[in-house]
């Protein structure tokens, strides 16, 4: 076992620790009384960044919340990567359900509970854990290191773009790095090459203006929440696709090849399934399980309220009734370009006697690399080492916006290597991150800036 690795090994309880300590602040950046928490967590960070040795790091203010750099430049003739990751995470709600405190992380099973576990900061704290491991056993990096740490990934990141485009020059890499995605399996490695973008909207119904008894007016006036349902229940056909005019125009299709080599992978549908909860699996005709969460755009509603949810009955027409509806989109479908078909496609599908308002929450762009690049390609190796399984080219059903802005910005490759799991109920209660992923991760990324440098 050559000093890194068994640097890497007799540290792995500090590590999660140096984790836990990130996790238990609550940096939600979609709520505003969690403002200050965000700002902590930033802080935070570059504090430990520059405890285990890069020489500078700053918090950056952004008309949001901040940006963490830092930056490592020892390495003369090596190639220079870039790191992306975020220190924001989603809200903990509906909290009843946590079986433990999301912001107190806690151990059961070789599995680490809290939200952020997994996305995105345990998968952020992989890198840093690598970076000390290197800084402390060669007392360098093998190659020149920059990062940006930012802290509104889940909502949309709406002030990175300008940051990345006034930082460009001292960004300037020859490869980005993100670990924000997951494996097929606890023991299969995967590398991804290509993202879903998003649209995520809301659609509001009135008809009344004000809550009517449904007795003296059942009948008799539209009742908004039954318009709503009319909506949606409309937006997808028979065969589950999408049903906004020119929707499929921009897609690629798969071809043949790349179908067949798709189901050839690893993945073990019964069980993805099985992981939901669902009691089966369901889509979009003619396609199977992997690649309608892979490489076709979807359609789902994520909330839906109106009238009375209360305890026992309460006879009203609801004055209002909303939803939140997203879409997941593939490569060359623009969420701008889709959004004025889209809503113009809602207000169209309304019944008569009630207004309808879609609004456009945030977007962002597909993304797909080639497998095939040396910087993909030293990944590949990176990951050969760590683990006992030879990765799997995988593509990726979450969205990461930023990476279509990489990509139009810096003209680069990237690389996304990450060791999330279908269970580890990302967004959801009881969000959980793997040890054997931490930890295995951790060896990856420390394997990867030396696959980076050898070419």
């Amino acid at each position: 076992m050559d000093a890194l690795t068994q640097y890497l090994e007799q540290n792995q309880e500090r590590f999660l620790e140096n984790l836990k300590a990130c996790l238990r602040i609550p940096s939600v950046s979609a709520q505003p009384a969690h403002k200050a928490d965000v700002r902590a967590c930033a802080e935070h960070v570059a504090a430990h960044l520059k405890s285990i040795g890069m020489p500078h790091t700053e918090v950056v203010d952004t008309a949001g919340h901040p940006v963490v750099y830092a930056e490592w430049l020892g390495a003369p003739g090596a190639p220079t990567a870039l790191l992306y990751g975020h220190y924001d995470v989603q809200p903990p709600d509906p909290l009843d359900l946590w079986k433990t405190p999301p912001f107190e992380p806690t151990l059961r099973d070789g599995k680490l509970f809290a939200r952020g576990a997994c996305d995105d900061k345990g998968q952020v704290y992989m890198h840093f854990s690598a970076v000390e491991a290197h800084l402390q056993v060669n007392g360098k990096l093998p190659i020149n290191l920059k990062m940006v740490i930012e802290g509104e990934e889940e909502v949309g990141s709406g002030n990175l773009a300008t940051f990345l485009k006034a930082w460009k020059d001292r960004l300037a890499a020859d490869v980005i790095m993100v670990s924000d995605t997951s494996m097929l399996g606890p023991d299969q490695p995967s590398l991804c090459y290509a993202l879903r973008g998003l649209m995520y909207t809301e659609v509001e119904v009135t008809g009344p203006t004000r809550d009517l008894h449904s007795g003296e007016f059942g009948g008799a006036v539209m009742n908004p929440a039954n318009a709503l349902a009319t909506i949606i229940h409309r937006l997808k056909d028979a065969d589950g696709r999408v049903t906004v005019p020119g929707f499929y125009d921009k897609v690629r299709e798969l071809t043949e090849l790349q179908r067949t080599a798709m189901r050839e992978l690893p993945f073990d549908e019964a069980g993805f399934i099985r992981e939901s909860g669902a009691p089966m699996g369901v889509g979009e005709k003619g396609y199977s399980t992997i690649e309608r969460i892979t490489s076709r755009p979807t359609l789902d509603v994520n909330g839906i309220w109106g009238g009375y949810i209360g305890d026992g009955a309460k006879t009203v027409l609801p004055s209002v009734a909303t939803a939140k509806i997203s879409m997941r989109l593939v490569p060359d479908q623009n969420p701008d370009e889709l959004f004025e078909s889209y809503a113009a496609h809602v207000k169209s599908l309304a019944p008569a006697g009630c207004t309808v308002v879609v609004r456009n929450h945030h977007g962002g762009m597909p993304f797909i690399s080639d497998p095939s690049d040396p910087m993909m390609q030293a990944a590949y190796r990176a990951l050969e080492r760590s683990w006992t399984k030879k990765p799997a080219l995988i593509r990726e059903g979450g969205s990461i916006p930023v990476m279509a802005t990489f990509q139009s910005v810096f003209g680069k490759p990237s690389i996304l290597m990450g060791f999330g799991l279908h269970d580890d109920q990302v967004h959801a209660p009881n969000e959980k991150f793997s040890l054997s992923s931490f930890h295995g991760g951790t060896r990856s990324c420390a394997y990867l800036y030396e696959e980076l440098a050898r070419g």
